[in-house]
C-alpha cells in the first residue's frame, strides 16, 4: 500500500489534510479522516462537496462512506466552491461540512477541508482535536440502524448566489452589460461562476469551462499562469477579466488593457468599494499588502492584522465587528455571506465598483498607490527551520522584529515576512517595498540564508 513519505508527504493541518492522490491520499486516509471527524456529530448532518479535480469523484465517496459508517447523514451538494459548501452548512443547520480540495495545489493534489456549524473553517484547537483522534484512531461506528443517509441537492450553489445578488446593486450592473471572460480552469469555478455573471447580464466569454479537473494551467491565480486570460480580455476588448482558483475560495483580476493587477488589489478594491458603502473596522492578515490598508485609510477605518489563515481573519473580524476583510490571496471576506473567502461576492463588489464609478479598472486602480509585493516559495526538505529563523533575526536586526506569525521584518518603507506554511511542504517568503527592486532584494536574501542550510 503506498505510504506517505517526504516525496509524497500527507499534511495534517487545523483545517484538515492535503496529499498526493494515490500516494499519501488514498479512499482509507480519507474515509478514516471522515469518520474521526464525524464521530462526535454522530446523528447529524455534514455537507459533503468537491471542487472538481478528477480524483473528487473518488474521494467523496470516501468520505461519505466514513460519515455514513459512523451515523452522520450527508447533503451532498457534488462540484461546488469551498464558500458554497460553508454557506451550506449555515443555511441548512448542519453540524459540519467537508469540501473536497486541495485549492491552488497541482492536480496530483487533494484533501479534505473542515467546517464547523457557523459556515467557516475549525478554529486550530477544533482542527488539532480531530488531527489527534486521527493520529488515535479514535473513531465509533454505528450500529447497523443508526447508519446515515445521503441527500442529493441540485443546483446547490443558487442559495449562494442569491444571497450575493441580493449585496449589490444587481439590476445596475445588469444595465451594464459588462463583456467578461472568465478563467474557470476546469473546476469549481465553472458550475458557479458563469451563473452568477449570467444573472447580472455580462457578456461571457469561459476558458475552462467544463468541471472536469483536467486545468488547462498550474491552479494558482497567479500572474505567470494568466497569460491566456490576459490574451482572452485584449482579444476580447472586456471590461475585466476574473481567474477563480480551483475551489472558488480566491480570486484574480486583469484589467481592460490586458494588465494582471494582482489578487491584493482584488481585496483592496473590495475594501475601497464597501467602505464607500459602510464604514467600519477592516481585517488582514500579516501577510497582506499595505495597499489594502491604504484603502481603509481613506475612510478612517481601523485596520487590524492577524495570523494568516482564513479562521484567524475569520475570527478577529466577528470580535472586531468587521465591515469586510480578508487575505492578500484574492480571499474577500464579507460577513453579509459569510466568514469564509469567496470569489463569488469579491466578482459582485468589483462589478458594483465599476457601475458606480464608471470609469475603467485601469484608471481606479491607478489611484491607489502602487506597492510592489513579492511572494516566493522555497522546499523544506531537509532544512532546520529554527535555525533558519535565528539567522534571519541576525540578519535583519536593523528592522522591527514580529515573531506572531513566522518572522516578520518591518522597515519605514518595506517589509519581509517568512512563514511555514500550514498546508505544504515549504516556507513562504512575502516582501512589499515601493518599487520592485527592493522587494526582489529582501526575497534574495532570504533565499542566500536559506541555500545556507
Amino acid at each position: 500500500m503506498p505510504q506517505p513519505s517526504a516525496d509524497y508527504p500527507l499534511i495534517v493541518g487545523v483545517s484538515g489534510i492535503r496529499g498526493i492522490v494515490g500516494h499519501s491520499l488514498t479512499p482509507d486516509v480519507v474515509t478514516k479522516f471522515a469518520a474521526c471527524f464525524g464521530t462526535p456529530r454522530s446523528g447529524k448532518t455534514i455537507v459533503v462537496s468537491r471542487d472538481g479535480r478528477s480524483s473528487g469523484e473518488m474521494l467523496v465517496r470516501a468520505a461519505t462512506a466514513g460519515l455514513l459508517a459512523v451515523g452522520c447523514d450527508v447533503l451532498d451538494l457534488g462540484i461546488a466552491s469551498t464558500p458554497t459548501c460553508g454557506f451550506m452548512v449555515k443555511e441548512h443547520g448542519a453540524a459540519g461540512g467537508l469540501q473536497v480540495t486541495a485549492s491552488h495545489n497541482p492536480p496530483q493534489w487533494n484533501g479534505l477541508k473542515l467546517f464547523r456549524p457557523e459556515g467557516f473553517v475549525l478554529s486550530p484547537d477544533e482542527g488539532q482535536r480531530v488531527a489527534e483522534d486521527y493520529h488515535a484512531d479514535n473513531r465509533r461506528y454505528a450500529e447497523w440502524e443508526s447508519i446515515g443517509n445521503v441527500h442529493g441537492n441540485v443546483d446547490a450553489y443558487l442559495p449562494h448566489l442569491h444571497r450575493v445578488l441580493s449585496l449589490v446593486d444587481a439590476d445596475a450592473i445588469r444595465r451594464r452589460h459588462f463583456r467578461v471572460v472568465l478563467d474557470a480552469n476546469h473546476a469549481s469555478g465553472a458550475v458557479f461562476a458563469p451563473r452568477l455573471l449570467e444573472m447580472l447580464d455580462c457578456q461571457l466569454e469561459i476558458l475552462g469551462a467544463e468541471p472536469n479537473g483536467r486545468f488547462e494551467h498550474m491552479p494558482e491565480p497567479i500572474e505567470e499562469n494568466l497569460g491566456g486570460l490576459a490574451k482572452a480580455v485584449r482579444e476580447a476588448r472586456a471590461d475585466i477579466g476574473f481567474a477563480v482558483d480551483p475551489d472558488g475560495d480566491r480570486l484574480a483580476v486583469v484589467d481592460g488593457t490586458g494588465r494582471y493587477i494582482g489578487e491584493e488589489y482584488t481585496l483592496a478594491l473590495s475594501i475601497l468599494h464597501r467602505l464607500a458603502q459602510k464604514t467600519g473596522p477592516v481585517v488582514l492578515n500579516g501577510s497582506t499588502s499595505r495597499v489594502s490598508e491604504e484603502a481603509a485609510r481613506r475612510y478612517d477605518c481601523p485596520v487590524f492584522r492577524t495570523k494568516v489563515g482564513e479562521v484567524h481573519v475569520a475570527e478577529r473580524m466577528l470580535a472586531e465587528g468587521a465591515v469586510i476583510g480578508g487575505e492578500g490571496n484574492g480571499g474577500v471576506i464579507d460577513p453579509r455571506v459569510g466568514m469564509g473567502r469567496d470569489s463569488s461576492i469579491a466578482m459582485a463588489l468589483l462589478l458594483e465598483l465599476l457601475t458606480t464609478r464608471e470609469q475603467p479598472l485601469a484608471e481606479i486602480v491607478d489611484e491607489l498607490p502602487r506597492f510592489e509585493i513579492e511572494k516566493r516559495k522555497f522546499s523544506i526538505s531537509g532544512l532546520d527551520l529554527a535555525a533558519l529563523f535565528d539567522r534571519i533575526k541576525i540578519h535583519f536586526a536593523d528592522g522591527d522584529l514580529d515573531t506572531a506569525d513566522g518572522i516578520r521584518v518591518t522597515w519605514k518603507d518595506s517589509w519581509v515576512q517568512i512563514r511555514a506554511s500550514n498546508t505544504e511542504p515549504i516556507v513562504r517568503v512575502f516582501a512589499e517595498a515601493r518599487d520592485r527592486s527592493r522587494a526582489n532584494e529582501l526575497c534574495d536574501q532570504v533565499h542566500r540564508l536559506i541555500e545556507i542550510g
